[in-house]
């Protein structure tokens, strides 16, 4: 079986029986797309020192990648998004056209634009690639083994730029009015990781142009891509989507993101501010922080909602928010690219409705209107 130039072979099928064959059986591969030689080289060794991890192909053009992609069914692609000659974007629709399969791609801050239409084309995840100027690269190399291990485990669909289109290009401007009755919905906290940039683009593109109340989303992303992921919502959706800024109010009818690289807390009146980290957080921004303050500030005049993501953040905010008497929603795990977060909150008994990603647009609305939950709020 032939590769890209550059390529390294698929490893042979191991001898019958023994440790090897289990290992070879169970191991990720991947295909490596950039037309730098020397970054393949740092990105095949830094991936690979994972020993789960094997690089089977590498291509340095769009039309090898997708050969490759056809010819090997990796496990998952790392891809540049400054690719040359065929734009990155279209070789991730052909991918996920052809053979669909979980894609990482590798971009710089500038870029954030350009990233969030690769998760809008289907890639799983947006890798930051440092500066020339940063000289330890030592969490870039973790940050593509962890992402790749990730994006391996992530269940992909086929057109996902089609699907989205279907679903975001004529927001539900006719539902009935989605205003709440005075005293009872203030805001919809939602929380999200892995395959969440297209989960909530399903979702918000859903809501209809007078959604009454504020919306802030908590997305995990790496630095520097949050303000790309709110400018490509804002265009698929009715309502204003935008990042948060610190001391602003949570606005009626309005969608804020949490900013990157911070935590997003809503005190009284739904001001919020924005907090470092502790250096012991995992993820950044944390879903877990932010529906923490919700349930001590807004209660029961509150939602939260919890999407598909690889973890568990979200589960004891989500729970707060519940004993604080919010209703509480989960995805169900076969809408969600993965059924981590949303998991572990059904497990704690976080979640008082499990749903697929197509109903909870609709099952807010009608919370809003009185006609969910029934006894259950």
């Amino acid at each position: 079986m032939s590769v890209a130039h550059g390529a390294s072979p698929p490893v042979p099928a191991a001898a019958p029986a023994g440790p090897a064959e289990v290992q070879e059986q169970t191991a990720v591969t991947v295909v490596l797309v950039d037309d730098s030689g020397i970054e393949r080289r740092f990105i095949r060794n830094a991936i690979v020192a994972d020993p789960g991890i094997q690089v089977v192909g590498e291509a340095r053009t769009g039309r090898d990648a997708i050969a490759l992609v056809e010819r090997l069914r990796p496990s998952a692609v790392v891809l540049d998004l400054e690719l040359p000659g065929m734009a990155a974007i279209e070789i991730i629709e052909r991918i996920m056209a052809i053979r669909p399969t979980p894609i990482l791609v590798c971009s710089t801050e500038g870029d954030a634009d350009k990233a969030a239409a690769a998760l809008a084309a289907g890639a799983i995840d947006v890798v930051a690639r440092p500066t020339a100027r940063d000289a330890d690269r030592s969490s870039y190399a973790e940050a593509l083994r962890r992402g790749v291990r990730v994006a391996s485990r992530v269940k992909v669909i086929t057109h996902p730029r089609g699907r989205l289109k279907t679903r975001t290009a004529t927001p539900a401007r006719g539902h009935a009015s989605a205003v709440p009755a005075e005293g009872t919905i203030d805001l919809i906290a939602i929380g999200a990781s892995t395959g969440g940039p297209q989960a909530l683009a399903h979702l918000l593109g859903a809501l209809p142009a007078d959604f009454g109340p504020a919306v802030v989303v908590v997305q995990h992303m790496a630095d520097g891509f949050i303000e790309g992921l709110a400018n490509w919502l804002d265009e698929l959706c009715a309502l204003p989507v935008g990042v948060a800024k610190p001391g602003a109010r949570l606005l009626p009818g309005t969608v804020m993101i949490a900013p990157s690289a911070s935590n997003l807390i809503v005190n009284d009146h739904l001001r919020i501010s924005i907090e470092q980290p502790p250096a012991s957080q995992f993820h950044v921004p944390g879903v877990d922080v932010t529906f923490e303050s919700v349930a001590r500030t807004v209660g029961p005049r509150a939602v939260g909602v919890l999407l598909t993501g690889m973890g568990r953040d979200g589960a004891v905010g989500l729970k707060a928010m519940r004993d604080a008497g919010a209703i509480t929603i989960g995805q169900d795990e076969d809408s969600s690219a993965v059924w981590g977060m949303p998991a572990a909150a059904a497990a704690c008994g976080a979640v008082q409705r499990q749903l697929p990603l197509i109903d909870i647009a609709p099952e807010l609305v009608a919370i809003l209107q009185g006609d969910s939950f029934g006894g259950d709020r």
